[in-house]
């Protein structure tokens, strides 16, 4: 079984895919060529017969201490072995005419004994290739796919495994570059520009994240967020998704594991809020053009989730060949929640594209047809329950989150006729929103607790409860929200960490097993702390948020307070895009959704 923690991760990247880079010099997963592709090194959900490629002194073990080089996505690792110290600098160029991982070992003191193994497994772990040499290394073939690996040493077969072993000397530069084609195409030899690779990528990030535009405090985390961020960017469309890897679990040993490498709607809003909020109009743009795009067509049909291109079809299939993370099956591939009913993104998607009009992007007419479309299947179906954001498979119901978000979505298009010179019919808007905002404050708050509830009629609690003031559904110095974030901290924290809901019984979401706190609603009960006056709090909070990153600044989806370690995807879009937020918000920029043109 793999034995790495998740938090043992790195992530490289070309802005087309994504490989996890372990503390030993592994890579664990890698799909290719995209994010959803795939995985030819899938080690990581099951051991290495499923592929990795390792090269580490010949004794293993860790890295003595490893990094990112500065602002970029480029490590560097280091182990101080017998005979000397030596570094592996890992990185993955910006995508040109093919997918590239490039590992340059370089001699730093005295004279060390190197080893690489290479196992690829193309489909999962499940197909074998066929491998030929060629004259400055291999390729192997199977199916579709072709990977080419070039370097300068020999190499032999060994147990269905490429091995490779030599020797470096201070200052003596040893590349490897694996790439990836179609198998029909022939992959050129690209050893000889493996150092100039370098060079491009550090010029590539660091011209990047010189764009950063945030200067408050806590810089050093919002610039890794962001470049993590980027890195989960899918350059041809300009969609992000919501995390580099699939199956990672909730709970570990248990069956809450599926497949984040998609977009996802609702995270839209946060997302555009941290690029925006730190200078990064382009990449919004490109995100909000995603979003048009993808959201096109019949509104009834509307998804919560999209392919990388903004395909609809993402049928869910189990991979019984793999034994999952740490024996956490099943692993999964695509996402039958794409088929859920979730109100809510209707909100979100109506909010976002409210944000970015009033951060001054320009919005053609054909996105405003889209909203009133939005908006007139949000007016008939407000009131019908749903699967709510959190993707319930239990009964639908009518989730408080999800009807506030209703009302945002409506608010914003009051806004947008009020403010943005939109037209359209406000006045029965506004009533509509009135409505419900009405129909929430009548049947989703318990005033006995005074508290909101999860959902109509339920006396437990949501995390998501906590976006109320954030999305200007009442201000945050009302009694109802002071309540409710009150509640929610005492009653659904581990550790001072969020829980999503109680998931004890499984009778809300009719899965078995429990959950992690989760990340991102912990940094909204900081926002929320900070929102009801309580700031040295939410300040502590957010340290403690930070401290759990692992050594290269990155989040997985939740955090396993019992055991002290990140479980779920990593890196989740949505903890990071949490904590740009938070730090603006902390720091004195709104962070916060506010039109509040009704209601």
């Amino acid at each position: 079984m793999a034995s790495a923690l998740i938090e043992d991760y790195a992530l490289l990247g070309d802005l087309h895919t994504a490989a996890l880079l372990g503390r030993d010099g592994s890579i664990d997963w890698l799909c290719l060529p995209r994010f959803d592709s795939p995985a030819c090194f899938a080690a990581l959900l099951h051991d290495e017969s499923a592929g990795y490629w390792r090269i580490a002194p010949a004794g293993g073990g860790p890295a003595t201490r490893r990094g990112y080089r500065g602002d970029t996505l480029i490590v560097d690792s280091e182990w101080d072995a017998p005979g000397g110290t030596v570094r592996v600098t890992d990185f993955m160029p910006p995508r040109g005419k093919s997918a590239d991982v490039v590992r340059i070992v370089e001699g730093v003191s005295g004279r060390v004994s190197m080893r690489m193994d290479l196992a690829i497994r193309f489909d999962y772990g499940n197909v074998v290739p066929w491998m030929r040499r060629r004259d400055d290394g291999l390729i192997a073939v199977a199916g579709p796919d072709t990977l080419c690996l070039s370097s300068p040493v020999g190499m032999r077969g060994e147990n269905m495994t490429t091995v490779a072993e030599f020797e470096v000397d201070a200052g003596e530069k040893v590349p490897f570059v694996l790439t990836h084609t179609p198998s029909h195409l022939l992959p050129e030899a690209v050893r000889s520009e493996a150092v100039r690779a370098l060079g491009k990528t550090e010029s590539f990030w660091q011209n990047w994240i010189d764009q950063c535009s945030y200067r408050g405090q806590w810089a050093d985390a919002v610039r890794r967020a962001v470049i993590t961020l980027k890195a989960l960017t899918y350059a041809p469309t300009g969609g992000i998704v919501a995390a580099a890897t699939t199956s990672l679990p909730e709970c570990i040993g248990g069956v809450r594991n599926w497949d984040y490498r998609y977009c996802w709607l609702r995270d839209a809003t946060f997302t555009l809020q941290a690029l925006l909020g730190t200078g990064y109009v382009a990449e919004a743009k490109a995100w909000r053009e995603w979003l048009v795009r993808a959201v096109a067509g019949d509104p009834a049909k509307l998804q919560i989730m999209y392919g990388l291109d903004g395909t609809r079809r993402l049928p869910e299939q189990t991979l019984d060949w793999l034994s999952g993370y740490e024996g956490s099956a099943p692993v999964r591939t695509g996402n039958e929640a794409a088929g859920q009913f979730q109100l809510d993104v209707w909100g979100e998607v109506l909010d976002g594209l409210n944000l970015a009009l009033d951060s001054g992007l320009e919005c053609e007419d054909t996105a405003w047809d889209i909203q009133r479309a939005l908006l007139d299947f949000l007016e008939g179906h407000w009131d019908s329950p749903d699967a709510s954001l959190w993707e319930v498979r239990g009964p639908q119901r009518h989730f408080v989150h999800s009807k506030v978000m209703a009302w945002a979505g409506v608010d914003r298009a009051v806004h947008a006729v009020r403010n943005h010179g939109r037209e359209g019919p406000v006045d029965r808007w506004r009533a509509l929103a009135d409505a419900i905002h009405a129909d929430v404050c009548e049947h989703g708050f318990d005033t006995e607790r005074g508290t909101f509830t999860q959902y109509y009629g339920s006396a437990g609690l949501d995390s998501a409860l906590l976006l109320i003031p954030r999305v200007g559904f009442l201000p945050w110095d009302d009694p109802r929200v002071v309540g409710t974030v009150e509640a929610i901290q005492r009653e659904l924290s581990s550790d001072g960490f969020l829980r999503r809901y109680d998931t004890s019984d499984g009778s809300v979401d009719g899965l078995p097993g429990t959950e992690g706190a989760f990340l991102v609603c912990t940094f909204w009960l900081a926002d929320a702390l900070h929102g009801i006056g309580r700031r040295d709090e939410a300040r502590a909070l957010f340290e403690r948020l930070l401290g759990l990153r692992n050594d290269v600044g990155l989040l997985a989806e939740e955090y396993d307070t019992a055991s002290g370690r990140q479980v779920g995807n990593t890196p989740q879009a949505f903890s990071m895009v949490g904590l740009v937020n938070t730090a603006r918000g902390l720091s004195g920029e709104s962070t916060r959704t506010k039109p509040g043109g009704s209601g």
